[in-house]
């Protein structure tokens, strides 16, 4: 039972004892016999809550609720109430929304791969689990249960692993005191596994199958440019191609988020560009970019960019040209560009140009051809070989000499060089609407090192 005392100076207590035989005392301070009283009432069923074991619930609760922080922390420190300042217990489900929600630095396209990994978890846990209760033994089990799904080691690697970074998350936040997923992984499937080094001889046969100069420009620039399929490929704008300088300038949508990578500058190499040259002859008047533009809007999903789209048809084209679909089809092109150049070119200056780090490129793009073992066997260099795609040497000097020519261009600064313009190129390199590419496009210095941020489609 509570019991109001009422101390010198208008002080007045509420007296009561706890279930266990503890006597409590809440002081009020200074207030009235009539407040006090109100207090005393409310006091008396948090007790009764107490004795017969009920939850505090309705009318009662929310009285608790509506009360000053000062009294709630007097209620909580007699036990009648828990601590109004410990962190409610979070559920799994609403914290990964939020979490995900709030994440601006996320592009919409890894903010749908993530939801995938929300998804499982929510499957397997629950959406309203306690996160606390979550044990590395839980962890264990959701391991097993994405293995019996069938799902590939790559697959089971990234959501173990996305999954790890969710609950590092809750760590720091202090809603838990250790992470479960730690230590909790998958080996994915082997890189090397996946990787095909694409020669030119058979990009010969691709390019010859191709339906239209829009599709033999996708194809030369992921091989001969080593630019990204598909966002840096169809964001590639006639203005960015810099004919009287030997450059070209990439828009990257993927490092777009990391200062100063938004665009890169590389070389118009020789390969490439009779094939542009083409293109630009056969380009409509006011033509803005490159490749069709009805490409770039098909490749467009709700989250970005999405790969199947073109997927589908070039593995027709290559088909078509008598060889078998490689792993990774637009990934090994620009890996098999990577390789080549970096026979020829230190690896800080390719990795420069195709926007990765030498990190990057040695764990996911260099690639060891037939062609390094057999120079290795006859004691040759094997740098021409496998940088031109040729067996037997014949020609190998001149294009390396072409291609030595564009990389020395692409380190001269911007328009104060003068560079001499052969005949096929008399034409003004602009379309009707546009100023010239060097008046409207800012020649940017190479960086000091590229980034390729891990993804996968899960």
């Amino acid at each position: 039972m509570a019991s109001i005392s009422n101390d010198p100076g208008g002080r007045r207590r509420i007296l009561f004892t706890l279930p266990n035989g503890e006597r409590k005392a809440i002081r009020l301070g200074r207030v009235c016999q009539w407040t006090a009283e109100r207090i005393q009432g409310r006091v008396q069923k948090l007790l009764e809550a107490l004795y017969y074991k009920q939850p505090v619930e309705g009318e009662m609760a929310q009285w608790v609720m509506d009360q000053e922080l000062a009294l709630q922390k007097k209620l909580a420190a007699v036990g009648l109430i828990p601590n109004p300042e410990a962190k409610p217990a979070a559920a799994l489900g609403p914290f990964l929304k939020a979490y995900i929600d709030g994440r601006a630095d996320l592009k919409p396209a890894t903010k749908i791969v993530r939801g995938q990994v929300i998804r499982d978890l929510n499957d397997y846990f629950g959406e309203l689990r306690d996160v606390k209760t979550i044990t590395p033994g839980n962890a264990d089990d959701f391991k097993q249960w994405l293995v019996k799904r069938e799902l590939a080691p790559t697959t089971i690697h990234k959501r173990l692993q996305v999954a790890r970074s969710f609950f590092h998350a809750m760590r720091r936040r202090k809603l838990i005191g250790e992470n479960p997923f730690e230590g909790v992984k998958a080996a994915a499937a082997g890189i090397k596994d996946r990787q095909r080094f694409v020669t030119r001889e058979e990009i010969k046969l691709v390019l010859a199958a191709c339906p239209d100069h829009h599709w033999k420009s996708i194809v030369a620039l992921a091989r001969y440019a080593g630019l990204r399929c598909p966002s840096e490929v169809l964001s590639l704008r006639w203005q960015d191609v810099l004919w009287d300088t030997d450059r070209i300038v990439v828009t990257s949508p993927k490092t777009e988020h990391h200062a100063g990578k938004a665009s890169r500058t590389i070389p118009l190499f020789p390969e490439l560009r009779p094939i542009l040259d083409k293109a630009f002859e056969l380009a409509p008047e006011g033509a803005v970019y490159v490749v069709d533009e009805r490409f770039r809007k098909s490749a467009m999903g709700p989250g970005g960019w999405m790969n199947t789209n073109l997927r589908t048809t070039f593995e027709k084209i290559v088909t078509r040209a008598g060889l078998t679909p490689w792993p990774r089809l637009f990934h090994n092109l620009r890996a098999s560009r990577e390789t080549e150049l970096v026979e020829k070119y230190p690896v800080q200056v390719v990795t420069e140009w195709l926007g990765n780090t030498p990190k990057v490129a040695l764990r996911h793009y260099l690639m060891t051809t037939k062609e390094h073992f057999e120079a290795a066997v006859k004691g040759d260099e094997p740098r021409d070989e496998v940088a031109t795609g040729r067996s037997n040497g014949e020609g190998a000097g001149d294009d390396t000499k072409a291609a030595q020519k564009a990389a020395q261009s692409a380190h001269v600064s911007g328009r104060s060089d003068s560079h001499e313009q052969s005949s096929a190129h008399e034409k003004p390199r602009t379309l009707p609407g546009f100023a010239n590419s060097c008046d409207s496009v800012q020649v940017f210095r190479l960086a000091g090192t590229g980034f390729e941020p891990a993804t996968s489609r899960l």
